[in-house]
């Protein structure tokens, strides 16, 4: 599978641009700053401003999918929203249909009718990303009908650890532990988003994943 990969130097898309590679796939990986991504094979480096329309569409033709695992600052949280329209609008003018967003764990339900990013104990840090996360989930629900999209969402928790292969799926509602807990390392958050290019379960919908 040929993959256009934006975010590929952050946290997660380093991550996901490795399982793609373990698996065979062949990326093209777009950063910001493109030396920053090593030299090896099946990977071909570019620089694209996911801002911009035609640059997505530039930057995605001839993919069999596309993945977005890109950050906006937190000074500029608005910045999520605007990356989403240009990927659905770029994304589409470039005739592939699959697109895969990483987005965040804020929108997910923590009781009926009740997000994670509105519970009280929700880092006051984190708030206004999370609220765009929001926002870009509604943009694609809405919006890109003409393509088979997903919004995957992690787990409340997520950063480096151990590939373990061994996760829980969810849909909408926070995935937990028995203790309560929500969490994933970024090696198995990249194995599921992986699968789901491979084997899709999710098109038109939004997932999360968890332990």
């Amino acid at each position: 599978m040929k993959i256009a990969l934006f975010g590929a130097t952050g946290m997660i898309g380093s991550r996901v641009l490795a399982e793609a590679l373990s698996r065979g796939h062949q990326v093209t990986a777009i950063a910001r700053d493109p030396s920053k991504v090593a030299s090896q094979p099946n990977v071909k480096t570019i620089s694209a401003d996911v801002l911009n329309p035609d640059a997505v569409a530039e930057a995605a033709k001839s993919h069999d999918a596309v993945v977005s695992a890109y950050g906006a600052p937190h000074e500029s949280p608005q910045t999520l929203l605007d990356a989403t329209r240009s990927l659905i609008q770029g994304v589409g003018k470039a005739d592939v249909k699959r697109l895969i967003m990483v987005g965040g764990a804020g929108s997910l339900e923590v009781a009926p009718g009740v997000q994670l990013v509105d519970t009280p104990n929700f880092p006051a840090a984190w708030k206004e990303i999370a609220t765009s996360a929001v926002s870009s989930l509604d943009i694609y629900r809405k919006e890109a009908s003409n393509l088979d999209w997903t919004y995957f969402s992690p787990a409340a928790l997520i950063e480096p650890g151990e590939r373990t292969g061994k996760f829980r799926l969810g849909g909408d509602q926070l995935v937990v532990d028995a203790e309560g807990n929500s969490k994933i390392s970024v090696e198995d958050f990249a194995i599921a988003l992986v699968d789901e290019l491979e084997k899709p379960q999710h098109i038109g919908k939004r997932f999360t994943a968890a332990y």
